[in-house]
């Protein structure tokens, strides 16, 4: 784990490096179940695929959960504008590190960070971000506006099937991304549901639609990384 300053305290989370010890930057923000090591294991393999790699932990306490009912009572608990002030400083600090190469960083949000990740996006960090990855997440209610101010490309990958995103909330972001005339791709993968890209969610778990998912981001990811 490694811990960095925040405008209202200390904030950490799991930072992996690539064989080369530097490269493009990119930022991951878990699901409701926290900063787990599922999450840790996917840094060391954007790592392995040569992205210096950031995971704060958004809630700021270490919590995680394993069951359904454990995440809802983290989320119960959500401070939206401490999770911001995480988000921000994170990209902050991978921005500013010494092994990241290029002009400005990716960030890959699951489920809960998702909608951060747009955040960041547009109204958090929007000069330090130039690709944005969604896994079955998405968040319509920014404003056009906040939408015009960011200079990324966007990628999604949502669930045929899913209990916990409306398929019309992915709908309205799209559109709202190509009204700002952003370069924005959306994919639905039939027969899955939410957590689909999650190996540790055995009843979820896609791993057909989930190696898919994984080939398109590093393939966008790598396309958006600006190395000098």
């Amino acid at each position: 784990m490694i811990s960095w300053q925040t405008e209202k305290g200390s904030a950490n989370g799991y930072l992996a490096l690539p064989a080369s010890g530097h490269g493009p930057g990119v930022l991951v923000l878990h699901a409701w179940w926290g900063l787990t090591e599922f999450i840790e294991a996917l840094c060391d393999r954007f790592a392995a695929a040569g992205f210096v790699t950031l995971a704060p932990d958004l809630y700021g306490n270490g919590a995680t959960a394993e069951t359904i009912a454990e995440a809802e009572q983290l989320i119960q608990a959500e401070n939206y504008e401490g999770i911001q002030t995480i988000v921000r400083s994170a990209a902050h600090f991978l921005t500013g590190h010494s092994a990241v190469q290029g002009n400005g960083i990716g960030v890959v949000g699951f489920s809960l960070g998702a909608p951060y990740a747009l955040l960041a996006a547009t109204v958090l960090v929007p000069s330090e971000i130039n690709a944005v990855v969604l896994f079955y997440g998405s968040y319509p209610d920014i404003e056009q506006d906040d939408f015009a101010k960011s200079h990324a490309a966007f990628l999604g990958h949502f669930a045929e099937t899913d209990a916990y995103e409306e398929p019309e909330y992915a709908e309205q972001t799209l559109a709202k991304l190509q009204q700002a005339g952003h370069e924005a791709t959306f994919y639905t993968y039939p027969g899955t549901g939410h957590w689909f890209f999650e190996n540790n969610k055995p009843d979820a778990y896609d791993a057909e639609a989930a190696e898919l998912a994984w080939e398109r981001t590093i393939a966008f990811l790598q396309a958006k990384s600006i190395i000098p």
